[in-house]
């Protein structure tokens, strides 16, 4: 199986850096592109039933921050993208790797959790479940 384009969900957490990290050394070993994907969990934030602009844009800005530090985080030579979405993050990362015809997910284990954040946990356990492609949960 060939390894061109590599879907790492990312959220700030330890676990998620840690996947950016094996991430990187999958793709300097495939010559693979990487590409970062931010989900700004709107059914968290929807308890707010109106969701006002400025905390849309706050969500965004802190998914920016977190994309811009997982990129300056890759060596020059590898090719890398990120992009950011909103909605439920499992379904989100799903779709996109179907869409942009990912061959490969890298995720964490387990993210910053409902308290505090917006990814992973049961999300990795349902990516793994449903993807169509391979996916390496790191610990």
């Amino acid at each position: 199986m060939e390894v061109k384009n590599i879907l790492v969900p990312v959220d700030g957490s330890e676990g998620s850096d840690r996947a950016v990290t094996q991430a990187i050394s999958l793709a300097e070993a495939c010559g693979a592109k990487l590409n970062f994907l931010y989900v700004a969990n709107i059914n968290q934030l929807a308890i707010n039933a109106c969701l006002s602009d400025a905390i849309l844009d706050a969500v965004t800005k802190a998914g920016n921050v977190i994309l811009d530090r997982v990129m300056e985080m890759v060596p020059s030579g590898i090719e890398k993208e990120a992009f950011s979405e909103t909605g439920s993050p499992a379904v989100v990362i799903l779709d996109f790797a179907t869409d942009k015809e990912m061959d490969m997910i890298v995720m964490g284990s387990r993210g910053l959790g409902v308290v505090k954040g917006v990814l992973l946990g049961s999300v990795s356990q349902y990516i793994v479940e449903q993807s169509k492609c391979p996916v390496l949960v790191v610990k």
